[in-house]
């Protein structure tokens, strides 16, 4: 049963989820209720090298239109992340240009991956991650905005100790509670309270550890397969063979109850923003995952 919590923060949904474009992934994103929504802005058409000057101001009006926000962009990279010292200067530079464009479409986060954190601190794919968020936190920094990490490749305590060495708050969370649970069996829970100097923007998403994964197998890293996100919404679409497997929000081991109850505690007043990357009929998923978060939203018991 869930408790009467009573949360005020808007609903956001990620618009390729429904995978019908981005002009009608709005209208349906409308469709199901939501308050906001989140976009990928690193090829095709969001691309911030293709939709430049009127095109912006264009689909902000659109968006107004429907009566939507963007709580967030993707700006992904995907690959190693920035462990490749070799490519992080284009990289960085791209960051960058979908952080500008995030600003032009009124938000002020871009949520990526940066690859695993490795556990030594001295070598050289720390130092490169280091370096690049470095940059890019400063960056953000610099215009009062945010690049935004997923939680679940790293535990979140080893996660704040890199956040904490980047000497801002520019590279901060986008808390991810299945991600953990699936990947890494850390605890969402704990894990809002351990970041909760970092946390701009959430993912409302469930899901269940099948068997211990190497987070390397899922995430990619440096001598090991790239990061797909392909690749891993196979994986978490479950089967014999499967690691680990997403379900519908209270359907999976993520505590929902004590994970909004922590939000709530920490002051988290953003975006709770569905991601479905798995199942034949996203729309239907999606409205499902609204209403569910809407019962706590309400106040009213499940």
């Amino acid at each position: 049963m869930a408790s009467k919590l009573g949360l005020t923060n808007k609903i956001g949904v990620i618009v390729d989820s429904f995978g019908i474009g981005v002009t009608e992934g709005l209208k349906k994103a409308r469709e199901v209720g939501a308050d906001g929504v989140q976009i990928y802005a690193v090829d095709g058409e969001m691309d911030p090298a293709v939709l430049i000057g009127s095109k912006r101001g264009e689909l902000r009006k659109v968006i107004d239109g429907l009566g939507l926000e963007i709580s967030a962009l993707c700006g992904d990279l995907a690959g190693h992340g920035f462990q490749d010292a070799s490519v992080n200067a284009e990289k960085i530079e791209k960051s960058k240009r979908i952080l500008d464009l995030a600003l032009d479409l009124g938000t002020n986060i871009v949520t990526t991956h940066i690859g695993i954190v490795p556990e030594d601190r001295s070598g050289p794919i720390y130092d490169a991650m280091q370096r690049a968020c470095r940059e890019l936190s400063e960056y953000a920094s610099s215009l009062n905005a945010f690049f935004a990490i997923e939680t679940g490749p790293e535990p979140a305590a080893h996660l704040k100790s890199f956040l904490d060495t980047l000497g801002s708050r520019g590279v901060s969370v986008n808390f991810d509670p299945a991600n953990m649970v699936m990947v890494t069996g850390d605890d969402p829970v704990q894990g809002v309270y351990t970041l909760k100097d970092y946390i701009v923007h959430t993912h409302v998403k469930d899901g269940r550890r099948l068997r211990i994964v190497d987070p390397k197998q899922v995430y990619g890293y440096l001598g090991y397969d790239k990061m797909d996100h392909a690749a891993i919404a196979d994986m978490a679409g479950g089967g014999a063979e499967a690691d680990f497997i997403e379900l519908p929000p209270g359907e999976g081991d993520v505590d929902f109850d004590a994970y909004f109850k922590a939000l709530q505690d920490i002051g988290y007043a953003g975006y709770l923003t569905i991601e479905r990357e798995v199942g034949d009929d996203p729309a239907s998923d999606i409205a499902g995952a609204v209403r569910f978060i809407e019962q706590y939203r309400g106040g009213l018991s499940l």
